[in-house]
């Protein structure tokens, strides 16, 4: 079964997109009990935050995170979270993720509300049913490894192992192992690729290198 990613060209800003959060935003402060953590931060270099009513706190390696946590990047800034027993979420610099709902070994919904990620589910592990909300329109995710997030100007999905499907307006891309698109950021590249996509096809080893690197792999 095909992953499916479905890009919107509609964007949200940040206090739109905490807004989803409903209420929650202005419920007082509680503190998480142990039974409430979804998964830790595995590492965290730099300035890397979470954030949750209104509250932020400065994140380390071995914290505990619970869902309706927003974590954020600055500059120069990465971090890494497991996710339940298997999944694992590596964040580049200047990037958002909004833990907005996740159950351990079956999934739920996260957001990318900025930035660049890797979603990471090591091949043969049971499959979830995970959707992954962006700027651009959701990634549904059942088991797999990809990059999402900027690279050489454009929005862009780079698949490791597994099998996806994208999908923008009127354009459906299959994208494998070792394949990537670029999905176009404004009217010039809409116009180069024909579309709002470009076809899928091999990435070399300089542009893979490139995307993971922006998310501090490399």
């Amino acid at each position: 079964m095909f992953d499916k990613i479905f890009y919107i060209n509609k964007g949200l800003t940040r206090r739109e997109t905490l807004g989803l959060a409903g209420a929650l935003v202005l419920l007082p402060a509680l503190p998480a009990l142990a039974s409430d953590e979804i998964g830790k931060v595995l590492d965290a270099k730099g300035n890397v935050l979470k954030s949750q009513n209104d509250v932020e706190t400065a994140l380390k390696s071995g914290a505990s995170l619970v869902n309706n946590d927003l974590i954020s990047t600055g500059k120069k800034s990465f971090a890494s979270m497991s996710l339940g027993s298997d999944t694992k979420i590596i964040m580049g610099e200047q990037t958002e993720v909004l833990l907005d709902s996740f159950l351990a070994e079956q999934g739920g919904t996260l957001e990318l509300i900025s930035g660049d990620m890797v979603f990471d589910r090591p091949e043969g592990k049971p499959k979830i049913d995970l959707t992954i909300r962006t700027t651009f329109g959701q990634i549904g995710v059942r088991g797999t490894k990809f990059f999402t997030g900027r690279s050489r100007g454009n929005l862009a999905v780079f698949v490791e192992h597994g099998l996806v499907e994208v999908k923008s307006g009127q354009t459906i891309r299959k994208v494998g192992p070792g394949e990537g698109i670029d999905i176009a950021s404004d009217a010039k590249t809409r116009s180069l690729f024909g579309g709002d996509m470009s076809e899928s096809k091999k990435w070399g080893k300089g542009r893979i290198e490139e995307a993971y690197k922006s998310v501090g792999l490399l």
